[in-house]
């Protein structure tokens, strides 16, 4: 099955990740232990409900090392797998799989718990017609996959980079010397996308005025969104932001604003408890 994710290599991150465990000796302890034409059959599975995300990539790690390796797949991705179910067979030479264990496993847990966790948010604004966003706040190589996995879990991706849409906040404004200013900057360079950071309630009509298609406000209460959402009147999209929390997401949600976005569902999603164990195939 062909997995591909936008400006994502596979085969390159697979190459350095493998590169990074087994340096340039290799697996010492399987190659010590283990011999040559051993054959393992293995099954991966989860030790808690999850939602999946990332078995193709722990397939390429196997693949990697044992082309011939059989798989089957036994879960779908963006699909809930309750405690103890079954994620993946396979069946291959035992030192290769071995070797490929871990660094299969970490992408697995790491993308399901951040699936895991997104779909907790998601499900938490059900039928508010608020819709949950990613952000930046990812590990360095690799957000595409970390975003990959909150699309798994439901949510929609918000900017991929720096690249793929103009984002105003403070900092910006501290520069330019105002929320106006820099949004006509932005305007000026030709920019169709432009999200505008607002803490402030007379931040708003100054943006919109200057051109903003996009309001981020941040860090407001319920109260303070449900007015700044009334202000806005419909003309651009608004999304709430900023220490937003299980606790408190559905009361946000709740004020009609257009999407929230949530930092802690790639930066804090812990990983999933998902295990690996090979057992000798009988004869």
């Amino acid at each position: 099955m062909t997995f591909s994710v936008d400006r994502f290599d596979l085969d390159a991150f697979v190459a350095a990740t493998l590169a990074e465990d087994l340096g340039d000796r290799g697996d010492i302890t399987s190659a010590a232990v283990i011999p040559a034409e051993a054959r393992f059959a293995g099954v991966m599975d989860c030790r808690e409900a999850i939602v999946v995300a990332g078995l193709p990539v722990a397939e390429a790690f196997f693949r990697a090392l044992d082309p011939g390796v059989t798989i089957e797949r036994q879960a779908r991705e963006g699909e809930p797998a309750a405690a103890g179910a079954d994620l993946l067979r396979l069946s291959g030479k035992a030192r290769a799989l071995l070797a490929a264990e871990r660094s299969a496993l970490n992408i697995v847990q790491h993308l399901s718990g951040i699936a895991t966790l997104t779909r907790r948010y998601v499900e938490a604004i059900a039928g508010t017609g608020a819709i949950l966003l990613d952000t930046r706040k990812t590990l360095p190589g690799l957000r595409m996959l970390e975003k990959y996995a909150t699309r798994m879990g439901g949510a929609q991706n918000h900017r991929l980079g720096l690249w793929d849409a103009a984002m105003i906040k403070d900092n910006h404004v501290a520069v330019a010397g105002s929320v106006a200013e820099a949004v006509r900057r932005a305007a000026a360079a030709g920019i169709e996308r432009i999200i505008v950071e607002v803490d402030r309630l007379e931040q708003i009509e100054p943006a919109l005025q200057a051109g903003a298609t996009h309001l981020l406000l941040d860090n407001m209460d319920a109260p303070t969104l449900r007015e700044a959402v009334t202000l806005v009147a419909g003309r651009v999209p608004t999304e709430a932001s900023g220490g937003i929390t299980l606790e408190t997401i559905r009361a946000k949600a709740e004020t009609g604003v257009t999407y929230l976005s949530v930092g802690r569902i790639t930066q804090s999603a812990p990983a999933a408890d998902i295990g690996l164990d090979f057992a000798a195939q009988p004869g």
